[in-house]
């Protein structure tokens, strides 16, 4: 199978863990099927650990790979596998005219019995062209979206949250913005404005 599909038999052997068990292979072959030199795991199998991994906890992910595919990766295996990425920045060809930010808290795992820790990223959605997220990296996310080709105006949709908008501050220049609240924490703030109800009503309705 492997000879077939590689169209090579050549090269020094080596063994790598794939999704269907324990492989044998030669340098030759894992170059064109694009297996990594000194890694011991097939590219289908490590794609699955890192998914799993971006979807739970390492130890969740190495449970979850055993249960699906009956292959060990220890949860010491599923991190440094993640962290050896190079996951490269979504490329944007045509203009962007619409942007969203919005803001999240992540977990952080603690040893049993300790209290958890919670931290912020910080999701940008370049609308109907690219999504991308930053933990705790701020500048980073205003570094990116200030390297596409941003136009004018530029519409930047918000939840009305002063760290939003901080953000906006930086995106773009001050003529080029315009800054919107978006449809439901606008309707949520309705009733700040005051009046009766059907009066507030009328205003969503319009709104």
């Amino acid at each position: 199978m492997i000879q077939t599909s590689s169209g090579t038999c050549t090269g020094r052997g080596r063994q790598i863990h794939s999704i269907l068990g324990q492989l044998e292979l030669t340098a030759k072959q894992g170059q064109r099927l694009q297996v990594k030199s000194h890694t011991r795991w097939s590219p289908d199998l490590e794609k699955c650990c890192l998914l799993l991994s971006a979807n739970g906890s390492y130890e969740r992910a190495s449970e979850d790979i055993k249960v699906l595919s009956g292959i060990v990766v220890s949860a010491s295996t599923q991190q440094p596998l993640v962290h050896r990425q190079d996951f490269e920045p979504p490329r944007v060809e045509a203009t962007v005219d619409e942007i969203s930010v919005d803001g999240s808290k992540v977990r952080l795992r603690t040893p049993l019995g300790e209290k958890c820790e919670w931290r912020d990223d910080k999701a940008v959605n370049l609308h109907e062209q690219a999504v991308n997220v930053f933990f705790q990296d701020n500048d980073s996310l205003v570094k990116w979206v200030n390297q596409q080709p941003l136009t004018l105006p530029l519409t930047g949709l918000g939840d009305g949250h002063d760290g939003i908008w901080k953000i906006y501050g930086k995106i773009g220049s001050d003529e080029q913005r315009r800054e919107i609240l978006d449809g439901y924490h606008l309707v949520e703030n309705l009733g700040k404005v005051g009046g009766s109800q059907p009066r507030l009503d009328r205003v969503e309705a319009l709104l």
